[in-house]
């Protein structure tokens, strides 16, 4: 059984959901009409929070998604709302709790899709135009799909949820975004894209993980009743804050040489900056000696960058300027003494850089950050890695990884969840997939899931600033899985702070999280962005 650590937040896919409802239910005794009346009473008490006057339109399948929205649709009846039942299908059809809620309900019947009544003769139709109920100030509750559901909506649903996002209302789902995978993030047609989404229990992978978590909106967690103890084997996490109590802290009779060792392998003509940003991040992040080997001709443009504190090792050069096969020995020889090696920023895609890039990757027993321009060195050769004898953590964002798998970057984009755990299988390596949402995979499977992302990163050279973070924490001796999940939430958390600084996320730069990535490390267990 793998089990996560105490520092990832378990979020449960659709099947393990399911045993712990079966378990509550089963063996603790908990009344399941109980449970949807909490779940509905939260998702009611959300939307008058979220929209307090105005009509309310509440859109339900038949199943007990619908059965928490008819729950809601009661409450806030009695609350005084004017709301409009949408039921997607035929009354006769629901059961179980769904339909005992469906008899409590007051006042007027439940209408279809297209308008009219369910007493009606006439057949129900999958209506492409307005939405029953939606007027001025409206605000809609989706209730159609949860978190069992998979694949692509169809037929009536999948033209309520066309509906609801052409409304122009302020949306509230139940549980999840209809149309989103619960498990994965998957949106595979149609879904829901969301202004609040209340979750029970404990949020699921697919809130957090995009494309889904795009359509999540805010997140609730709702607390429904379900016992302590409830069974809890997830694969996926959610970083929290409490993984920073795994670094290490200087103590007086540390050496810089206790703090870490940091090798940065990389750079070639015209690509200078990204080795001294990886570097200046290593040293931001803890580390205590840091050396930049780049091709010689470099070695004085980074000498003089304004940072006397950072080492530089001029290597071999090719014709290209990047960095030769006979800079592969002396990387080796300062490898050796220990700590971690960060290959790839700024190295070129020359192909005597890629030569290089594989040999020392696959000869180096250093642990070691791979990234940018060595990963591309390796697309389409992603297995070649798993014979290492270090451990190694992997940094693509969606293009790099595309290349590694062979696949094109929107495919990746689709089914990140998918492809980051596939990438760590065929490397035997640990994984992190850059992005809102950065997924940290190790090859067992587990996947850690960052909460903490911040447009403030989406500027140049932020993915070398992670690189140099990982290094630093790989070198001051954390597991390659705890050092990237770390890395994430440090770089996430420097983000936001450099935008604190400076006012706005417009206009930081790289440097400006790097500067703010010792304040980020030592925030220790503050918040932990969206509530999880």
């Amino acid at each position: 059984m793998t089990v996560l650590p105490e520092w990832l937040l378990p979020l449960p896919d659709a099947e393990l959901m399911r045993a712990i409802d079966r378990w509550a239910i089963q063996e603790q005794g908990v009344d399941s009409l109980e449970l949807m009346e909490r779940a509905g009473s939260g998702v009611a008490a959300a939307t008058e929070r979220l929209a307090p006057d105005g009509p309310v339109s509440v859109v339900c399948g038949k199943g007990n998604n619908g059965g928490d929205g008819l729950v809601v649709a009661r409450l806030l009846r009695h609350a005084g709302r004017p709301v409009t039942v949408v039921l997607l299908a035929d009354p006769s059809e629901l059961s179980g709790d769904a339909r005992a809620n469906l008899e409590r309900l007051p006042g007027p019947a439940p209408v279809r899709l297209d308008g009219g009544a369910w007493d009606d003769t006439g057949a129900a139709t999958a209506s492409g135009g307005p939405l029953p109920g939606t007027g001025a100030g409206a605000v809609i509750v989706d209730a159609i799909l949860g978190t069992g559901f998979a694949g692509e909506p169809r037929g009536t649903a999948a033209a309520a949820i066309e509906a609801i996002n052409g409304a122009g209302a302020a949306v509230v789902s139940v549980d999840v975004p209809s149309g989103v995978d619960s498990s994965s993030g998957v949106v595979a047609g149609a879904a829901v894209t969301a202004s609040l989404t209340v979750t029970f229990h404990v949020a699921k992978p697919g809130l957090w993980i995009n494309p889904g978590k795009s359509h999540t909106g805010t997140l609730v967690t709702l607390d429904i009743g379900i016992p302590r103890g409830a069974p809890m084997e997830a694969t996926v996490g959610l970083i929290r804050a409490a993984v920073l109590g795994l670094l290490p802290r200087r103590t007086a009779s540390w050496t810089k040489f206790r703090s870490g060792q940091v090798l940065v392998v990389g750079g070639s003509r015209g690509l200078s900056g990204a080795p001294a940003m990886a570097a200046r991040a290593a040293m931001r992040a803890g580390a205590g000696y840091v050396t930049a080997c780049v091709p010689s001709s470099l070695q004085a443009v980074l000498a003089a960058g304004g940072t006397p504190e950072m080492m530089t090792r001029g290597m071999p050069e090719d014709a290209d300027g990047g960095l030769a096969a006979d800079a592969l020995e002396p990387v080796l020889d300062a490898a050796a003494r220990g700590g971690a090696l960060a290959l790839g920023p700024g190295l070129g895609r020359a192909e005597g850089s890629f030569a290089f890039a594989r040999r020392l990757a696959h000869t180096a027993k250093t642990p070691m950050v791979i990234d940018a321009d060595a990963l591309n060195a390796h697309a389409g050769r992603l297995g070649e890695l798993a014979g290492r004898e270090g451990p190694a953590v992997l940094t693509p964002h969606a293009g790099e990884l595309a290349r590694l798998l062979g696949l094109d970057s929107a495919e990746i984009e689709r089914r990140r969840l998918e492809h980051v755990r596939e990438a760590a299988r065929q490397a035997q390596a640990v994984v992190v997939l850059k992005g809102d949402d950065s997924l940290v995979a190790a090859s067992d499977g587990r996947v850690a899931v960052s909460p903490g992302a911040t447009p403030a990163l989406a500027t140049a050279g932020t993915g070398d600033v992670l690189t140099g973070v990982i290094a630093a924490l790989l070198a001051q001796g954390l597991d390659p899985f705890p050092a990237a999940a770390a890395g994430v939430h440090i770089h996430a958390e420097a983000g936001k702070e450099a935008a604190r600084r400076l006012g706005a996320v417009e206009g930081v730069i790289a440097s400006d999280v790097i500067a703010a990535l010792p304040a980020a490390r030592a925030r220790g267990e503050e918040g932990e962005g969206r509530d999880a």
